[in-house]
């Protein structure tokens, strides 16, 4: 992460929600939308990085045989474990982007809310080590804020024009809204998922 980890202490420090996941109507209803748009019922193996308190991380739970989370952030990892508690295919790791990208593979990478918080180098570092990690025909998505953020390298459009441009993988969809961006890229050109059973 470019932006020095105490940015996220701060923020942390007094408000277990900063960004309000938990209560914004523009929260939940981009989480749903984000959700819909996986192509795929089920995954096997899916790659959260930056889940703060980890209230999209329950979401992709729900929806995979096993979840990785990470946050830089100690206060962030506690609070996504206390959410996660009880579910045995998720796990919450304290690792710091692009140096603490995981080993293995995954076939479902969720990029969301983090690329602004790194400088174009390091956000170029994550997408090469998630294409990297991807299964043969795994997916990539990512959903960002659109507007400057004080502090940050990055916005929303920098991030997506960064992705379009460096990930060689098949664009599936694209939605945009005055206020957000949500993309999915996938390595083979089609993504209909014909097994419709859950994991």
């Amino acid at each position: 992460m470019s932006l020095d980890a105490q940015y996220f202490a701060d923020l942390y420090a007094t408000n277990e929600d900063p960004w309000a996941f938990r209560t914004r109507w523009y929260e939940k209803r981009k989480r749903e939308l984000l959700m819909a748009s996986l192509p795929r019922q089920c995954y096997q193996r899916v790659f959260e990085p930056a889940c703060a308190n980890g209230e999209l991380s329950a979401l992709l739970a729900e929806r995979c045989a096993e979840l990785l989370c990470q946050d830089l952030d100690p206060t962030a990892v506690g609070l996504a474990r206390q959410r996660l508690a009880g579910l045995r295919n998720a796990r919450v790791e304290l690792a710091r982007l692009p140096a603490g990208w995981p080993d293995g593979c995954f076939d479902l990478i969720v990029l969301s809310e983090v690329g602004y918080y790194l400088d174009p180098g390091d956000w170029l570092q994550v997408i090469e080590r998630a294409v990297a990690s991807l299964s043969y025909d795994g997916g990539l998505l990512a959903c960002h804020w659109k507007h400057p953020i004080v502090g940050c390298p990055q916005d929303g459009r920098e991030v997506h024009r960064m992705l379009a441009r460096h990930l060689p993988l098949y664009p599936q969809f694209q939605h945009e809204e005055a206020d957000f961006a949500l993309a999915y890229w996938s390595c083979q050109p089609c993504v209909v998922d014909l097994d419709e059973t859950c994991l």
